[in-house]
């Protein structure tokens, strides 16, 4: 492993470890708090991608994937109020959402990277949150998923509501994902300044 890889598998170790722990905690009627930080990891993958390149990306991607993992596994050994405090679905649709959600924004931003500075990071961001926020909320809690875990009882969110409490009927758990993307494009706004301040710090050439 390349010394120059570490700064952003720490970082995106961080986030995800973080993101484990806060997703515990609503913030909320339709969030929780990990939902602040796990977008973060989009960000740790474009920089390296935009320092670095995708080579070195995807290996931060792939030791993001092995935190994620061992969260994963140690959250099914504790016991909450209501059981495991992550279930197998959980497990399963946050491994497969991570992996598709970042290979796909470091394949994106790669392919872009010669266009105008924001674009590579917004563009990619906006369609690698997209699919990681279907393949999650949907493989962990809608009814189409249920033989992954049979046991696993998600009647609550699939309790048909008003999407985002306003909006036409829809199963909870479309509502929790609509309140995530959002949060998630939101935050890919937001760091899009950081990103370039940081690019134009450590980048031989201009980003």
């Amino acid at each position: 492993m390349r010394s120059s890889l570490l700064p952003g598998i720490i970082a995106m170790a961080i986030v995800v470890v973080a993101s484990n722990i806060l997703v515990q905690f609503l913030f909320g009627q339709w969030l929780t708090w990990g939902a602040f930080t796990y977008p973060l990891a989009f960000f740790v993958n474009e920089v390296v991608n935009r320092l670095q390149g995708l080579t070195a990306a995807r290996k931060v991607v792939f030791w993001g994937l092995v935190t994620g993992i061992v969260c994963s596994f140690i959250g099914t050994q504790i016991q909450g109020e209501f059981g495991p405090l992550v279930t197998l679905r959980v497990a399963i649709g946050s491994a497969v959402a991570f992996l598709c959600g970042q290979l796909l924004d470091a394949t994106i931003f790669d392919r872009m990277r010669h266009q105008a500075w924001w674009r590579p990071p917004f563009v990619s961001s906006l369609l690698a949150s997209s699919l990681d926020t279907v393949l999650f909320f949907s493989i962990a809690f809608s009814g189409w998923f249920v033989a992954i875990e049979p046991s696993n009882d998600v009647s609550w969110a699939n309790e048909i509501l008003p999407l985002l409490g306003v909006g036409p009927l829809v199963p909870l758990w479309v509502s929790l994902g609509c309140a995530d993307w959002l949060v998630k494009i939101a935050l890919s706004l937001i760091v899009l300044m950081p990103f370039r301040a940081i690019v134009r710090r450590y980048a031989t050439g201009t980003a």
